[in-house]
């Protein structure tokens, strides 16, 4: 899936459910894309859990 593609999935979804249910449900689902989006990510190996938490504290390393 191209990034236009996936861009244009999540920009309906999100104009969807603001149009039903509202500004605040459109923050909620939004909130959960990102985070199911993180999930995957992590599970996929393409993203390194510890070091974004190290970085959130302002850890810095050497490598």
């Amino acid at each position: 899936m191209t990034g236009a593609i996936a861009g244009t999935l999540i920009g309906a979804t999100l104009a969807i459910t603001a149009l039903a249910f509202g500004f605040w449900a459109m923050l909620l689902v939004a909130f959960f894309m990102a985070a199911g989006a993180i999930v995957g990510r992590v599970m996929d190996g393409k993203l390194n859990l510890r070091g974004v938490l190290d970085a959130l504290q302002g850890k810095r390393t050497s490598s």
